[in-house]
């Protein structure tokens, strides 16, 4: 008798639409099998046994390997090793894409906003929702310098400049005349993290989160985790909706 793991397991492949071909071969080989049990003889007998055979070993090639569990270090990783995928690929064929980062210096260059603007803002229902600290809150932002300048080896950027300066370049990205939509918020405070999200909304969607930490080298070595639906859906959840939240609890530049 199958355990509660292995019910669990079939229930999620068939939720998920895995090994769907795998699961109906099986479910039509034992029915065939208790169909034939009704007739007599040993052809109908040998029959049963070679369809319910049948059905275990297709079953079986859904159980996944064990294998060795999968090093943290493949899942924890720096800013580098996001190179191997660059923003230029993820947004090229995005049609959603969602970004929170306390300044946005980095994920905000003139270049990735170019990549924004021929990626999802030039396709009918593309849309780029940007969230950054308010630079008004003078304290919030003293604070964030504190963390994500000071406590670096090697800064690159002063936090208040870059964060006008990307505040100054969302205003005029508001103003830009395409397809998609574009729309920019300001919060409060510094959560301690950045997030972006390439098509959350649908199956095959990404989101990467950096965590700033209380002291880095640079802001190179700040710990990623990309995840996705496949990989788990509560956390793939637990952060969308934290962007969610995150664009609730921000004002609207003007409102």
């Amino acid at each position: 008798m199958a355990s509660s793991s292995g019910w669990r397991r079939v229930a999620r492949d068939l939720r998920d639409r895995r090994f769907i071909d795998a699961y109906s071969v099986a479910i039509v080989a034992f029915v065939l099998a208790v169909v034939s049990v009704v007739g007599y003889g040993s052809d109908q007998l040998r029959w049963t046994v070679v369809l319910a055979a049948l059905g275990l070993l297709v079953l079986r090639i859904t159980i996944p390997e064990t294998g060795p569990e999968p090093s943290l270090e493949d899942l924890l990783l720096d800013r580098f090793a996001f190179d191997a995928v660059p923003l230029a690929d993820r947004f090229k064929d995005a049609r959603e894409v969602w970004i929170f980062a306390p300044s946005g210096v980095n994920l905000l260059s003139g270049h990735h906003c170019e990549l924004l603007r021929a990626g999802p803002l030039s396709r009918t229902g593309g849309i780029v929702r940007v969230v950054v600290l308010d630079p008004s809150r003078d304290i919030a932002v003293d604070l964030a310098s504190r963390q994500l300048d000071d406590s670096l080896d090697y800064p690159m950027h002063n936090f208040r400049t870059a964060l006008t300066t990307t505040v100054s370049k969302l205003a005029a990205m508001s103003h830009w005349q395409v397809a998609g939509s574009f729309q920019y918020r300001m919060l409060a405070f510094n959560p301690g993290f950045s997030l972006v999200a390439i098509d959350p909304s649908i199956r095959g969607g990404r989101i990467i989160v950096e965590f700033h930490a209380f002291y880095n080298e640079a802001t190179s070595s700040r710990m990623h985790v990309e995840l996705t639906r496949k990989q788990s859906e509560r956390w793939f959840s637990y952060w969308s909706d934290q962007f969610e939240r995150i664009w609730t609890d921000s004002v609207t530049p003007g409102a």
